[in-house]
Protein backbone atom coordinates (compact mmCIF):
# COMPACT_ATOMS: atom_id res chain seq x y z
CA UNK A 1 0.00 0.00 0.00
CA UNK A 2 1.25 3.32 -1.04
CA UNK A 3 2.00 6.16 1.39
CA UNK A 4 0.11 9.42 0.96
CA UNK A 5 4.09 10.38 0.13
CA UNK A 6 4.22 7.89 -2.38
CA UNK A 7 0.97 8.99 -3.74
CA UNK A 8 1.80 12.82 -4.07
CA UNK A 9 5.18 11.56 -5.67
CA UNK A 10 3.43 9.69 -8.36
CA UNK A 11 0.89 12.88 -8.98
CA UNK A 12 -1.94 10.52 -7.54
CA UNK A 13 -3.13 12.99 -5.15
CA UNK A 14 -2.44 17.08 -4.89
CA UNK A 15 -0.14 18.72 -3.09
CA UNK A 16 1.41 22.41 -2.28
CA UNK A 17 4.76 21.93 -3.98
CA UNK A 18 7.90 23.88 -3.33
CA UNK A 19 10.27 22.37 -5.19
CA UNK A 20 11.09 18.94 -7.03
CA UNK A 21 13.89 17.45 -8.75
CA UNK A 22 15.12 13.73 -9.67
CA UNK A 23 15.45 12.97 -6.41
CA UNK A 24 13.35 14.82 -3.72
CA UNK A 25 10.06 16.68 -3.59
CA UNK A 26 9.38 19.90 -1.34
CA UNK A 27 5.79 20.18 -0.65
CA UNK A 28 4.00 22.78 2.17
CA UNK A 29 2.57 20.68 5.15
CA UNK A 30 -0.94 20.13 5.58
CA UNK A 31 -0.73 20.16 9.08
CA UNK A 32 1.68 23.95 9.10
CA UNK A 33 3.46 24.15 13.06
CA UNK A 34 4.25 27.52 11.74
CA UNK A 35 4.40 30.42 8.70
CA UNK A 36 6.75 28.03 6.93
CA UNK A 37 6.56 24.44 7.31
CA UNK A 38 7.96 21.98 4.69
CA UNK A 39 8.37 18.42 4.10
CA UNK A 40 11.59 17.29 2.26
CA UNK A 41 10.51 14.06 0.99
CA UNK A 42 12.67 11.62 -0.86
CA UNK A 43 11.47 10.09 -3.81
CA UNK A 44 13.16 6.68 -3.24
CA UNK A 45 10.93 5.51 -0.03
CA UNK A 46 13.35 4.91 3.04
CA UNK A 47 10.82 4.50 6.10
CA UNK A 48 12.30 6.46 8.74
CA UNK A 49 15.45 7.81 9.69
CA UNK A 50 15.80 5.07 12.75
CA UNK A 51 15.45 2.75 9.68
CA UNK A 52 17.86 3.83 7.34
CA UNK A 53 20.72 2.24 6.04
CA UNK A 54 24.42 3.43 5.23
CA UNK A 55 23.10 3.22 1.74
CA UNK A 56 20.68 6.08 2.68
CA UNK A 57 23.48 8.27 3.85
CA UNK A 58 23.26 10.30 0.44
CA UNK A 59 19.82 11.08 0.04
CA UNK A 60 19.63 11.94 3.60
CA UNK A 61 22.68 14.15 2.92
CA UNK A 62 20.58 16.00 -0.15
CA UNK A 63 17.70 16.40 2.10
CA UNK A 64 19.48 18.37 4.80
CA UNK A 65 21.62 20.08 1.58
CA UNK A 66 18.64 21.17 -0.29
CA UNK A 67 17.11 22.77 3.35
CA UNK A 68 19.75 24.81 3.36
CA UNK A 69 19.30 25.73 -0.16
CA UNK A 70 15.79 26.58 0.31
CA UNK A 71 16.01 28.48 3.44
CA UNK A 72 19.08 30.89 1.99
CA UNK A 73 16.98 31.18 -1.87
CA UNK A 74 13.35 32.22 0.54
CA UNK A 75 15.91 34.30 3.10
CA UNK A 76 15.14 32.50 5.78
CA UNK A 77 17.45 32.70 8.55
CA UNK A 78 16.11 30.90 11.31
CA UNK A 79 14.76 27.67 11.03
CA UNK A 80 14.35 24.18 12.42
CA UNK A 81 15.13 20.81 10.71
CA UNK A 82 13.56 18.09 12.42
CA UNK A 83 13.34 14.24 11.64
CA UNK A 84 10.57 12.12 13.20
CA UNK A 85 10.52 8.22 14.25
CA UNK A 86 8.62 5.68 15.68
CA UNK A 87 5.81 6.97 17.22
CA UNK A 88 6.03 10.59 16.27
CA UNK A 89 6.60 9.47 12.92
CA UNK A 90 2.65 9.87 11.34
CA UNK A 91 3.67 8.92 7.75
CA UNK A 92 5.89 5.65 6.95
CA UNK A 93 7.71 7.59 4.48
CA UNK A 94 11.57 9.59 5.81
CA UNK A 95 10.72 13.36 5.57
CA UNK A 96 12.37 16.16 6.96
CA UNK A 97 10.25 19.04 8.76
CA UNK A 98 11.54 22.63 7.60
CA UNK A 99 9.84 25.28 9.91
CA UNK A 100 10.43 28.70 10.12
CA UNK A 101 8.18 31.86 10.93
CA UNK A 102 7.87 34.32 14.12
CA UNK A 103 6.09 31.74 16.35
CA UNK A 104 8.66 29.44 16.19
CA UNK A 105 10.42 28.58 19.55
CA UNK A 106 13.69 27.28 20.53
Amino acid sequence: MKTIFQKIIDKEEPADFVYEDENLIVIKSKFPASAIHWLIIPKKLVVSVAEASNDDAEIIGQMNLLAAKLAKDHNIKDFKLIFNAGKFLHVPHLHLHLIAGPEVTD
